[in-house]
């Protein structure tokens, strides 16, 4: 069954059929921060698209046909082609559907939302040693300052920016792959970092106007419930409050 809400296929499911002509597919899943980056960018600018979420806690075996890894984001074309890898999607929609591109043409700036998504990168795991520690009541403090320091340094990029976002004055496609994170910094117990970067602050209450960013959001209660799950290896997890 396919859609945004629609329940996720497990082991045992039979594959989808082919991508309909004009149509492009997302293997996804409901509460994935790197699935959120393609649907947001899918949203952003209005691709015709079609939604089939996985069950990561109950595999179907051919999901590893679409991916080796077996994971989410993936998108399928109507010609059978398949992509993978979250940023590699969302760069590939952007020249595949080259209208309201989301990367800078300029290839300076294009390179430095590239660079700064590197830096990003490192700290992503640190929100979910931090959660694990802290779920299990270890001293996690290190870990919050360790997260808080690199949440400065982009503090500091931004400020420097001078701009809105990270790109410019609108959203563009740095701004859409950081942003899931960000979404669940209450979930995660880390919301009260943001009061010693008063410019991402800004930042966070600016892209939760962003109409993409509304359509794929999900609130901090629904997204702890679905988390307790997932810890316990529930295999109802992925469908959380369907």
């Amino acid at each position: 069954m396919a859609g945004e809400f629609a329940k996720s296929l497990g082991k045992g499911s039979a594959a989808p059929g082919p991508v309909p002509e004009g149509m492009i597919r997302l293997y996804s899943m409901r509460y994935c921060p790197f699935a959120q980056r393609t649907r947001l960018v899918l949203k952003a600018k209005g691709i015709d698209h079609e939604i089939i979420n996985i069950n990561l806690k109950n595999k179907p075996d051919w999901i590893f046909e679409k991916n080796p890894f077996g994971l989410v984001p993936v998108l399928e074309t109507s010609k059978g082609q398949l992509i993978y890898e979250s940023p590699i999607t969302c760069e590939y929609l952007d020249e595949a559907y080259p209208e309201k591109k989301l990367y800078p043409e300029d290839p300076y700036e294009k390179a430095y939302q590239k660079m700064l998504l590197e830096f990003f990168s490192k700290l992503t795991p640190v929100t979910y040693k931090y959660f694990l520690a802290n779920r299990s009541g270890e001293d996690a403090s290190a870990l919050k300052k360790e997260f808080t320091e690199q949440l400065l340094k982009l503090e500091e990029i931004l400020a420097n920016r001078k701009t809105k976002f990270f790109g410019g004055n609108s959203v563009s496609m740095i701004d859409y792959l950081i942003w899931p994170w960000f979404e669940r910094l209450e979930a995660f117990h880390l919301l009260d970092c943001l009061n010693r970067t008063p410019t991402l602050k800004h930042w966070v209450e600016s892209m939760q106007l962003d109409p993409a960013v509304k359509a794929t959001i999900t609130d901090p209660q629904t997204y702890k419930g679905y988390l307790e799950l997932y810890m316990k290896n529930s295999p109802e997890a992925c469908d959380y409050r369907l």
